[in-house]
């Protein structure tokens, strides 16, 4: 399962945040725990258990704190025991997994013995040659459109989509540039970039809004993003959109940010 490690570090961090929380509450608590009682009018009775009075002392009204502390303190044990095993577990998984290890199997064979092999998961560099081999017709640039060429050679429309491009480029990202994609309800549009994702297999689609001040140019994109959504392309996903204003420029700082939070 691709991208499994990722997971395990994201739940492993969420896991020792609560364990930080927990074992503090625990410093400090009362001993022994509470049992909850009703009497027969159904009157709710709180009762301070010990190692020395098993059916405990009846907690009176003005001392309620205590039921609230021993109610605290034995969710809080709970919590504090899963928490320790899920660690444990993780930080064992962790240890022995390795998200290519499936491929890793084919690739330490002998090329001649590939040759006879089928693997059950296409190698990577297969899979996105395959990609990359598929052909499509982008976007005609109308007169007016500025010319502007990225490292590689490929125009594109603008100085933003160019630092994105050339960033894509110097990490040795492939990508394709306005690829058709069909969305139903709104025909075929073309994504600024488009990149098949390692780690899971899938097509990610990027879309740069570069006029965010300008009213109509807002209500385009924002429109353009909800007819993503409705077709099953969500941000943070399968989606990426970046943005800016003439007051707010996209660098390559921030595209390298989000390469490395949705891309790599």
């Amino acid at each position: 399962m691709n991208g499994l490690k990722e997971l395990l570090r994201n739940e492993k961090e969420i896991l020792q945040t609560i364990k930080h929380v927990v074992d503090n509450r625990l410093k400090d608590v009362p001993d022994g725990a509470l049992r909850i009682t009703s009497t027969r009018k159904s009157q709710i009775q709180y009762m301070h258990c010990t190692e020395h009075d098993k059916n405990g002392q009846f907690i009176k009204k003005e001392n309620q704190e205590l039921a609230f502390k021993l109610a605290q303190k034995s969710y809080d044990q709970k919590i504090q025991k899963l928490v320790d095993r899920r660690l444990k577990q993780i930080q064992k998984l962790d240890e022995e997994y390795d998200d290519n290890e499936i491929e890793k199997i084919y690739d330490q064979l002998h090329p001649v013995r590939q040759m006879l092999v089928t693997p059950v998961k296409k190698p990577w560099e297969q899979l996105l040659a395959e990609w990359k081999n598929i052909p499509y017709v982008g976007k005609e640039f109308s007169e007016n459109i500025p010319v502007i060429y990225t490292k590689k050679g490929e125009r594109v429309r603008s100085k933003s989509e160019k630092i994105i491009a050339d960033t894509f480029n110097d990490l040795g990202i492939e990508y394709k540039y306005e690829c058709p994609l069909k969305l139903n309800g709104v025909g075929t549009v073309y994504p600024d970039f488009t990149i098949l994702r390692k780690r899971d297999g899938k097509e990610v689609y990027w879309e740069h809004d570069g006029r965010m001040d300008d009213p109509l140019y807002a209500e385009q994109a924002v429109r353009k993003i909800n007819s993503y959504i409705a077709n099953g392309y969500f941000p943070g996903d399968n989606l990426i959109v970046s943005v800016e204003s003439s007051g707010n420029v996209l660098n390559d700082r921030i595209i390298k940010c989000m390469i490395s939070k949705y891309i790599t």
